[in-house]
């Protein structure tokens, strides 16, 4: 059973969700919060598996909720992002703070339940429109200098990032190098544990930082 704690300071966006996923034998919503204070109080006694987390929030927003549950210690929940816009100017700074996706609240119900089961089994999610915008915003207001980290790589592991960082799936990216795809999994996994990355979420953040991928580039 995945447990889930739902922050949103909209009731009725709180119960919406609520009921979707208590509709699933593998889903349980533990616990609502109102803002992100409410929240870190709650992840600390629920001990919720996701944290389905809205970015604006009065009192205390979800990105500053967000670095406290992930930074404190004890229990660490995955925590999912949800946003009313594709373009948020806490996206860039949540994934940071260690957010495992985002996730639009235009989604459907469908997509609601997947995303919190891809985010809970240790994967990670981030809508292709959110994918693509934080690119174009990232590099045209972030100088890049190259890691050093990018030595370990091999020169396929540095070109498997690169698509990873555009927001391909690794079926997307076997069909564009002609690999199978279990060979591009081998290869986020050795990816991951070179770079000391978290998840693909944050191997994306690293090919922001490293200038991996520019606007347009595909």
């Amino acid at each position: 059973m995945i447990r889930v704690l739902v922050v949103d300071d909209q009731p009725m966006i709180r119960a919406g969700i609520h009921a979707i996923l208590d509709s699933q034998p593998d889903l349980s919503v533990v616990g609502e919060a109102e803002n992100g204070r409410v929240a870190i109080e709650r992840t600390r006694s629920l001990r919720p598996d996701v944290v389905l987390m809205d970015v604006r929030m009065p009192e205390l927003d979800g990105l500053a909720a967000t670095r406290e549950i992930l930074s404190g210690g004890g229990h660490t929940p995955r925590v999912l992002m949800l946003t009313t816009f594709d373009i948020d100017d806490y996206v860039y700074e949540a994934l940071r703070a260690g957010a495992s996706g985002f996730l639009l609240k235009d989604s459907d119900p469908e997509e609601l339940m997947r995303a919190v089961r891809v985010v809970s089994n240790s994967e990670s999610l981030l809508s292709p429109r959110i994918t693509r915008r934080l690119i174009e915003n990232f590099v045209d207001t972030q100088p890049t200098a190259p890691s050093t980290a990018l030595n370990a790589l091999t020169d396929r592991e540095r070109e498997v990032l690169r698509h990873v960082a555009m927001g391909m799936s690794n079926a997307e990216i076997a069909k564009e190098l002609f690999i199978a795809e279990q060979t591009i999994k081998t290869h986020v996994s050795r990816i991951l544990h070179k770079l000391k990355l978290r998840d693909r979420v944050h191997a994306v953040v690293f090919g922001y930082e490293n200038g991996l991928v520019s606007p347009g580039r595909r």
